[in-house]
């Protein structure tokens, strides 16, 4: 910076410090991908739509009439709604036996430190990194055991496997960033642990309860396999019935099949939706990360 004859200090020019923007073949590639992966989803979901709406299909993109009675007519073939107050009792419950079960386990895990801890943590990551088929038969083949095939409870059942320690894994990094001294300054003051618990620690974990528990729906609501395998005519989510009206494509009318597929697609967009405006997974790795150092 030069000094002018008035004694001001001159600032320099806006952008000269700026270092130019480099273009690498590592971003171009990853830019690229991006909007290609981008592109082909919106493409994908937008050919489905499309097929929904339309009164005949055409050889061409676009179709040639656009009509919304597929939408009433799968209603009524499928019986959409009861479908989705089954799908809707499903979540819901597993949501909240899951976080019932995951809030104290995570502040076990986020607090203590004992011998197999970390073993523990990678026996909660094994339901996440394993494809689903290879527990799902040996669950299945409990609950019918159990004769509790064909029945809430056992769907219920089978989808806590999954979730409770996906949740543990989302709750772990919330309750580690709260400072231990509000505990210990809660209980100086006569708070027992129970009130602690309830008192102070609960309104904290707000944001991450709503994250896990969102997250878990989603979850919840996609699986396909643990569902397939222990449900009945009485007892179908919605996934399970979108699988068996694709498997009857040819005596089905195609676009009741996109409208059944676009009422499923719209469900799970906003349960994710909802899920990101509560967390943001890039800042719970970063707590995470800081959290192993």
């Amino acid at each position: 910076m030069a000094a002018t004859s008035t004694g001001e200090t001159a600032l320099p020019p806006a952008g000269a410090g700026r270092r130019p923007v480099g273009y690498t073949l590592t971003g171009a590639v990853t830019w690229g991908g991006l909007w290609v992966f981008v592109g082909g989803l919106l493409l994908a979901v937008a050919s489905v739509l499309l097929a929904s709406l339309t009164t005949q299909l055409a050889d061409g993109w676009l179709p040639r009439g656009y009509t919304g009675r597929w939408y009433a007519q799968s209603w009524t073939t499928f019986g959409l709604g009861r479908l989705l107050v089954t799908t809707v009792e499903v979540g819901v419950t597993v949501v909240a036996v899951t976080l019932a079960m995951a809030l104290p386990t995570a502040y076990v895990l986020a607090r203590l430190t004992f011998p197999g801890r970390r073993l523990l943590l990678v026996l909660f990551l094994v339901p996440q990194v394993l494809p689903v088929m290879t527990y799902a038969v040996p669950l299945a083949t409990l609950v019918y055991r159990l004769r509790l095939n064909d029945t809430l409870a056992g769907i219920v059942l089978v989808n806590l496997v999954p979730a409770i320690p996906f949740a543990v894994l989302v709750l772990i990094p919330f309750v580690e960033q709260i400072d231990p001294r509000v505990e210990q300054a809660a209980r100086v003051c006569g708070a027992t642990s129970r009130r602690v618990f309830v008192h102070i620690l609960s309104p904290l974990l707000v944001p991450g309860l709503l994250a896990a528990g969102v997250l878990t729906l989603v979850r919840v609501v996609g699986q396909f396999e643990l569902t397939f395998l222990v449900s009945g005519p009485d007892s179908q989510t919605l996934v399970v019935a979108l699988y068996g009206a694709a498997v009857q494509a040819g005596e089905l009318a195609s676009q009741e099949i996109n409208a059944m597929a676009t009422v499923y697609m719209s469900t799970t967009l906003a349960l994710l939706l909802v899920a990101l405006r509560l967390v943001d997974p890039t800042a719970v790795a970063a707590r995470d990360g800081r959290s192993d150092r």
